[in-house]
């Protein structure tokens, strides 16, 4: 029996201090451990073994105050409403107030693109995330199957999602089903380049499941190298996930 009143477990999350504190069993680890997941804004204690949670569970307890200075230091969320300019695969994207139903209006050579909506609050921001995510899944099905055309593989089906843990899955092809690639919205927000290394990515797990040599080979073939944009994911993924929030 733990300190916190019945045995912890793998993936249990915790409050301390009014901050999620997510349980994790790492059996390579060496010690307990605290690190700061930002992409998905919480402290993951790691322990060596499922016996050792209620350690690591206290060890977060001691480091509150650490916790809290980490958490501060994430980006503050991004409101949706009229009168922000986002970035939209890089170029800039004015939110508008209107009359009518959502609608996205292209750049012009004298005026930026613009996503204008009616409603105010909660309701405006549900209309625009709308149309974010559809905007982004034109792009992403269109830079599919460019990447697709470029490797021989089979088109797959493209959907978008908003999974904090990853930018893109895939899942392989079977019998009577085709294969399907999932991209996070989010990335909508994210450079072109960026966002376009995410759809390199998975478009090269449709031809190898996993991350070894010839995967980054046909990765590299690609985009070139890789490391510029996964680096950028890493330092500005939360400021994404941060939007709306």
């Amino acid at each position: 029996m733990s300190l916190f009143g019945r045995p912890l477990a793998d993936g249990d999350r915790l409050d301390v201090a009014g901050a999620v504190v997510r349980l994790k069993v790492h059996t390579r680890a060496r010690r307990v451990s605290l690190r700061l997941d930002r992409t998905k804004r919480e402290v993951v204690a790691t322990a060596p073994s499922v016996r050792r949670l209620s350690e690591a569970a206290a060890f977060a307890t001691e480091r509150a105050a650490w916790i809290a200075d980490r958490l501060a230091e994430l980006p503050q969320s991004q409101s949706i409403a009229p009168g922000v300019t986002i970035s939209l695969f890089g170029q800039p994207c004015r939110l508008e107030s209107a009359a009518h139903p959502v609608r996205y209006f292209p750049a012009t050579q004298d005026d930026p693109a613009r996503i204008a909506a009616r409603g105010e609050g909660e309701a405006y921001a549900r209309a625009v995330t709308r149309m974010l995510k559809t905007q982004a899944l034109a792009v992403f099905a269109d830079r599919t199957a460019h990447y697709c055309g470029r490797l021989g593989a089979k088109m797959p089906a493209v959907s978008v999602m908003d999974a904090r843990g990853r930018w893109g899955s895939c899942r392989p092809g079977m019998i009577g089903k085709p294969a399907s690639i999932r991209y996070s919205w989010r990335l909508a927000l994210a450079p072109f380049e960026v966002a376009d290394y995410v759809v390199a990515h998975e478009c090269a797990h449709l031809l190898e499941l996993n991350h070894g040599p010839r995967f980054w080979a046909h990765v590299k073939a690609l985009v070139g190298d890789e490391r510029p944009h996964r680096a950028w994911l890493r330092a500005e993924g939360a400021r994404l996930h941060a939007f709306g929030a």
